[in-house]
């Protein structure tokens, strides 16, 4: 499976949602910034979109309101290392109250990768944050096992982006 993603301003988001009425597109919304996401099981890629393949998926992304982006800037030789500590997650994520989806991506043509969780409002997701499973599931964090303190790894710092439907 594959998820495309548009960024732009949001007068753009909306002529590309009105262009594209029949996709099942995402609208999402920061002031004055929208996001489109289209997941697709093969097919031609979307013009103007950047292309991911989804590495994991738990969920219906329509079913969120409140989207978290987390962006993971990962280089060419820790692929393989970041990419095996996701697929081995614990999934705790998804027993949380408010949780709506997960998405697990891949960059195809950057070297970004996404994790993607949408929830039902912000308050779900802070009390995720402060949730014992959240603890548990960061807990090597910042420890000699943490991928975090892995040599080579991270090439620059990550970076969170919020939306709203």
């Amino acid at each position: 499976m594959e998820l495309y993603k548009w960024t732009g301003h949001r007068d753009q988001g909306v002529a590309i949602l009105a262009a594209m009425a029949n996709a099942r597109l995402v609208y999402l919304v920061d002031g004055e910034e929208s996001v489109l996401l289209y997941e697709s099981d093969g097919g031609a890629p979307l013009q103007g979109f950047e292309a991911y393949q989804v590495l994991n998926a738990v969920g219906d992304i329509n079913d969120g309101y409140y989207a978290v982006f987390n962006n993971i800037p990962v280089t060419d030789e820790g692929r393989e290392l970041f990419e095996s500590r996701f697929q081995n997650r614990a999934g705790m994520v998804e027993k949380e109250p408010g949780f709506a989806a997960i998405r697990v991506l891949r960059p195809v043509n950057s070297d970004t990768y996404i994790i993607l969780t949408l929830w039902k409002d912000e308050k779900s997701f802070t009390d995720w944050q402060q949730s014992q499973a959240y603890g548990h599931a960061h807990a090597k964090r910042g420890t000699s096992e943490g991928i975090d303190k892995k040599p080579n790894i991270f090439p620059r710092p990550s970076f969170v982006k919020t939306y709203i439907k």
